[in-house]
This record gives structure tokens, C-alpha cells and sequence, in this order.
């Protein structure tokens, strides 16, 4: 029986699906980086969600290890070059969260442009304002789509139904239009999109790719989603780009620094002037973070390990809607 670290805070339901799947675990959601490594060279199996940073020290000290699963989208916490040399298999639950994220990047860009944020601010304070929120039709326009994996697949299939031109580009992928998206080369996507929404993990060639030089790129004023990871975009550009007009608005589910509370005291002139401005939203890294996804994360993350390592498992592990 394989011997699994969770040192992670996970949703109880993993543990029944661990059970079922038959593995043995230790559950230490608390423990701290070197509590971890004085006890990890006795498990075959590792799960991590935000808070554990795998690196070749890491491995190092993980001389049993065989595999790693993250209870997430994404591997951006995780030095895959160093788990190859190491021969430790890596597994993410993108699929886990893909109608969560779908449903929240819609959400926002519907909000964005009928000004629902503001609109009921200022009713609150008794302000009704009618002229001042009119909003704008999402109904033909195009949405340009950066990465088409689950998660962009997602967002593109609650498209659907508003009359809208899903074009993506995904570097890493051929042949992917469907019935939701045209595939599309990004020199089309810089012509012709109103709308970017970001879909693609945090890597070395996408870290900072939305800078000064490529928002003016885009033969249009657009509107920009990132429910992706907040390094992916610099937020002065967006800034400069807001001010100046060339981007609409902009749905900021994640930051470069998400630990706003260690932001240095005093002024921070790029945040302190996004909060500012009505045509942004913000929300505090939640697009894929529902009630329901915090289950399914676990569903789709064991599933994979059962059938990789060949555990028993339940097939019933991973409900589908």
C-alpha cells in the first residue's frame, strides 16, 4: 500500500476517496517546511495545494517518492525538470475547477459591463444613477481566449449563448476548434478581439507576457479577464492601459502579490490606483473555488493516482454533471 503526505489543507472528503482507493496517509495540514522533509523520505506520495514549494531539496529528501498530486490547477509551485530527473510523476486536478472558473470569468465580464459592482454601491447610498449605468452587450463581440485547456474550454462553452465570436490560441495544442471557439493565431487575436480572457498556467515564457508592448498590440480597446495567475499580467501596464484607454475595463481575479496585507506601508501607487478606477473588478483568487470544486478537485486528483498506480478504486470516485 502506497503511503501518502497531505500536508496541505484539503476538503475532508479526500479522505474517504484515499480510503477507497486504498491508500494509507498522514494528514499534517500545519506542518511547516522542515517538518515536512525530516518525515517525507517514508511516503511514496505527496499532496500539496498553496502552501508547499517542491524543489530539488525537496526531492532530495523525498527518496521514496514516486509521485505528487496538487489539488489545483496548475504545477507552478512544483520544479518539474527537477521531478523528472528525480522520477516523480506529477498530477493536477485542471479539471477539478474548470466549471467553477468558466462560471466566474462570465460572472465578472457581465458585471464589468453592465456595471452591476458600481450600480449597487451607489444604490446603497440612495444614488440612482440610470444614465450613468448603462451597460454595454456582450452580444457581438469577440472574445479572444489564451490557452484552451479545461479551463478555457469552460469559459468559451457558458459563451455560447450570447451570440458572441470565441476565437483561442494555444500554443501547445492542434486542431482544437469545436463547436465554442475558432481556432486562431494570436496576430488574430491582437486584430480582432474586444475581450481577452487569460487560460494558461504561469511558466517561464508566460510570466509578465501582458506588459506595456503587447497590450498595444491589440488593434482595439478590450476588456481583459485573468482568472489564470496574477504574474502572468503586470498590473502597471494594465494601469497605463486603463488610463490611456486601450483596455475597457479589467476582471482581476488574481495579483502579482496576493498577500496585500504584506504590501509595503504606505502608498502603492499602481494598486492604490486600480482600486480607484469603477471599470475594474477585483475578487481574491476564488474564480475556481466554489463549494462544489473543492470536492471535485479531489475526485479528479485521486481518480488519476488510482488508475496511474494501479490502486483499487471506486469508479464512481468523479461525478460528472
Amino acid at each position: 500500500m502506497k503511503r501518502i503526505f497531505v500536508c496541505d489543507e484539503m476538503h475532508p472528503s479526500l479522505f474517504e476517496m484515499l480510503d477507497k482507493a486504498g491508500f494509507a496517509y498522514t494528514y499534517q495540514p500545519k506542518a511547516k517546511r522542515d517538518e515536512i522533509l525530516e518525515q517525507i523520505a517514508d511516503y511514496e506520495g505527496l499532496m500539496i495545494r498553496n502552501k508547499t514549494r517542491v524543489d530539488e531539496a525537496f526531492l532530495q529528501a523525498a527518496t521514496r517518492l514516486e509521485f505528487i498530486g496538487r489539488a489545483g490547477a496548475g504545477l507552478d509551485l512544483i520544479d518539474r525538470e527537477a521531478c523528472d530527473r528525480h522520477h516523480v510523476r506529477l498530477f493536477a486536478a485542471n479539471a477539478g475547477n474548470m466549471d467553477a472558473v468558466g462560471e466566474h470569468a462570465l460572472g465578472m465580464l457581465l458585471a464589468l459591463l453592465n456595471h452591476i459592482h458600481t450600480a449597487d454601491r451607489e444604490v446603497r447610498q440612495k444614488i440612482w444613477l440610470r444614465e450613468a449605468n448603462r451597460g454595454t452587450e456582450l452580444g457581438g463581440k469577440t472574445v479572444g481566449l489564451i490557452g484552451y485547456g479545461h479551463n478555457g474550454q469552460a469559459f468559451a462553452k457558458r459563451l455560447s449563448g450570447f451570440n458572441v465570436n470565441v476565437l483561442a490560441y494555444d500554443k501547445y495544442r492542434d486542431n482544437y476548434s469545436d463547436a465554442y471557439a475558432k481556432q486562431a493565431t494570436m496576430e488574430q487575436l491582437f486584430e480582432q478581439a474586444d475581450v481577452l480572457s487569460l487560460h494558461i498556467p504561469l511558466m517561464d515564457e508566460t510570466s509578465y507576457l501582458v506588459r506595456e508592448d503587447f497590450i498595444g498590440r491589440f488593434q482595439k480597446p478590450f476588456y481583459l479577464i485573468n482568472c489564470s495567475r496574477g504574474e502572468i499580467v503586470q498590473l502597471a501596464a494594465v494601469l497605463q492601459g486603463l488610463q490611456s484607454g486601450k483596455i475597457l475595463g479589467a476582471c482581476l481575479d488574481v495579483l502579482e502579490n496576493e498577500k496585500l496585507h504584506q504590501l509595503p506601508a504606505g502608498p502603492d501607487e499602481v494598486f492604490d490606483s486600480l482600486i480607484q478606477l469603477p471599470n475594474v473588478i477585483f475578487t481574491p483568487h476564488v474564480a475556481g473555488w466554489t463549494h462544489e470544486s473543492y470536492v471535485r478537485i479531489n475526485e479528479v486528483l485521486v481518480q488519476q493516482i488510482a488508475e496511474a498506480f494501479g490502486q483499487p478504486h471506486n469508479n464512481q470516485l468523479i461525478t460528472k454533471n
